[in-house]
């Protein structure tokens, strides 16, 4: 594995501080690790968010959950959750409902198609995880995922995705 050169021999780099260095590293990472899932999710017309809703929704079936609690779920926010659902309503992912007793409430679950294309997807995606990350030993995976989880702690509500 390549180390990374210490912060002082990198003098021809500019940043303003530390913390601005490693976000625009993580930055930098996340989109280089994104391109992998791109390219696989494009392939079934479907977005990373998609995707991160369809596998909550799994883990909650047969139950339906409201919309606005799905949204608080996400690992990554969402300003259009409506938006989002209505496109893997119209691929018949998804089936929404609003309960007779509260017609401003509306509940989501996950269909029989959804379960098909999330088990389709599941080797694909272990192999696109392989591909992100596997160059990695696992002791440096671990530790990769505490510093992210300490990093995010302070910024994360009840609704944490770590957990």
């Amino acid at each position: 594995m390549n180390a990374i050169p210490p912060r002082s021999a990198r003098k021809s780099r500019r940043f303003d501080s530390l913390e601005q260095e490693v976000f625009l590293s993580l930055w930098r990472t996340y989109d280089r690790l994104r391109a992998f899932e791109d390219e696989l999710f494009t392939q079934h017309d479907l977005t990373p968010q998609q995707y991160n809703a369809l596998r909550l929704l799994r883990g909650v079936h047969p139950e339906k959950i409201h919309t606005l609690d799905l949204a608080s779920r996400l690992v990554s926010r969402a300003p259009d959750i409506t938006r989002l659902l209505d496109k893997l309503e119209a691929g018949k992912f998804i089936e929404r409902d609003r309960p007779a007793d509260n017609r401003r409430v509306v509940r989501v679950g996950i269909t029989e198609t959804g379960l098909a294309l999330l088990k389709a997807l599941h080797e694909p995606l272990q192999a696109c995880h392989q591909r992100q990350l596997g160059h990695l030993p696992k002791k440096d995976l671990e530790q990769l995922l505490r510093l992210l989880g300490a990093a995010r702690a302070p910024h994360e509500g009840d609704a944490s995705i770590g957990r």
